[in-house]
Formats: structure tokens, sequence, C-alpha cells
């Protein structure tokens, strides 16, 4: 049995402000502490449960904020940018037998601790089939394209509601709970590894290939906070403005439509003009 864990760090332990995910502050030196933390607990949890393998992708940011030298040594760990399929990055081998969304957090517009859509603060919203869309569950709708089950979700409590939509038979862990978008009630690191590694234990269970989703074809729509980000996006072919600051294309795969979403949000982010966005 292979595990994939895809590695966000907003949904963290004790991770509740910018400053705890943003690489090169001391605060953020601090957290990779604790967000490795979750992740090797996670790894230890689908080994206790069977795991032969466990693969974690490195998902936030520059892809470079896990310790490498704390997690088990059974654990292969994918570093770095860039990729294929950026979060779920593995998952298109073959290989795989489930998939654990570990620090992962709710999406732009929504409530939720350090809540956003790959962006931190320019979409205000990001929609699948006209259905408001986490990280969650844009990643859901691609790896099922390839028959692998998401088995295990990891965050603060609005992140594993969030799940409830995308992944209603996977084991959730909330590590914090919600109280705004920069504060959270923590739960201690010692507790969190506890019910993550017991968590991901029962998981294993779950990790069983399933025939693959025909995911498309699907829209995709994009809300910024701006007009030019809007602008920008529709360079990126087959993007086009359906509003004032929203943008949506169609793809005949899930595949196509994480790829295109990863340009439109790569070329929107390089319109951003400093203080005034």
């Amino acid at each position: 049995m292979k595990i994939l864990i895809s590695a966000d760090m907003e949904g963290a332990t004790g991770v509740t402000w910018p400053a705890d995910v943003m690489p090169g502050t001391p605060q953020w030196e601090r957290c990779r502490a604790l967000f490795t933390s979750d992740v090797n607990a996670a790894a230890l949890g689908f080994l206790d449960g069977g795991a032969d393998e466990v693969l974690v992708n490195e998902a936030h940011s520059t892809m470079r904020n896990l310790l490498l030298e704390r997690l088990d040594p059974r654990v292969q760990m994918l570093t770095g940018r860039h990729k294929a399929l950026s979060m779920v990055e593995g998952v298109q081998h073959g290989d795989v037998d489930g998939i654990a969304f570990v620090g992962y957090h709710a999406g732009a517009g929504m409530e939720g601790v350090l809540a956003h859509t790959y962006l931190a603060n320019q979409i205000t919203g990001v929609w699948l089939n006209d259905v408001r869309a986490s990280e969650g569950l844009l990643n859901a709708h691609v790896v099922a394209e390839y028959g692998v089950p998401v088995v295990l979700v990891t965050g603060d409590d609005v992140a594993c509601e969030d799940a409830l939509g995308y992944a209603p038979g996977a084991l959730k862990v909330a590590v914090k709970d919600h109280v705004s978008r920069y504060a959270a009630v923590c739960r201690t690191p010692a507790r969190t590894a506890d019910d993550i590694r017991a968590a991901a234990k029962e998981a294993a269970s779950l990790a069983v290939r399933r025939d693959p989703v025909d995911g498309g074809p699907c829209t995709v729509a994009v809300e910024f906070d701006a007009e030019h980000l809007a602008m920008a996006a529709t360079v990126v072919p087959g993007v086009a403005r359906i509003g004032e600051r929203k943008v949506a294309y169609t793809s005949g795969t899930m595949y196509e439509g994480i790829r295109t979403f990863k340009a439109v949000t790569t070329i929107a982010s390089s319109a951003v003009e400093e203080q005034y966005g």
C-alpha cells in the first residue's frame, strides 16, 4: 500500500497568521516544526495501519518548508517547485492507493483560519461547476480521475467541515477551532500528533484504489479583488471574463482544469503591484 500525503501549512497545528507561513520569518521557522510534526504523525499512522510506502508532497508556497530530518526514516519527501500537478503531484503514476490532505484550510471567501485558494488574498472566490471550491475540493476532483480516494483530512474545524462535501468518507482531524481569519483555539502539538496518528492508522483501511472518475468537462470560475487581475488572467487561452472581476473557463478533464487554474493564478499574481494590489 502506498500513501501520498499532500502537505499544506495554513491548516497545521498552531498556525494562525501570515507570518506563521511566510518563508524567512522567525515565526515561520518556529511553525515549520509544528507543520513537520503533523505530517510525521500522519505518516506514522499510515505505517502503523499497514502502509508499505509513504510519499510526502510539499504543497505550501515555495514547497520547501518541512524539516526532512525530523521525518520518520521510512518516509520519502517530494520537495520544491515546479510540478505538473502541484499540490497532488505523484498521484498520476498509478501506484498510489490513498491520499491524505494534511494542513488544509477553507477556500477563498469562506470563513476559516487563513482561508484562501492558491493566492493569499487576491482571489475572493473560486467555483467548480457552480460549487464554491476550496483547494481540497479542487484537488479531490483531480485525484478522483486517477482512482485515488482522499482518506484523511487535517486542518481547522472549518476545513474539516468543508471536507464533508468532497470526501465524506475520509477521517477528519481538527487541530484548531476557527475564531477568525487570524485567530484560533489551538490544541497542543502533543495532542494533535496523537490524534492525527490514530486517525491515519484507521484511514489506512480506506486506501483502496477505485475506478477512475471522468472529471470533465468542468467549468471553473475565479473572482478577483481587482478588475485588472481578471483582465490579466485572460491571456491564458480559453479564459474569458464573465464579470468585472471574474473569469471562467471550461476544460475537458480536471487534470487540464487544475493546470489552467495554476496558469491563471500565476498570471494574476504577477499583475499585483505592491500596496495597490
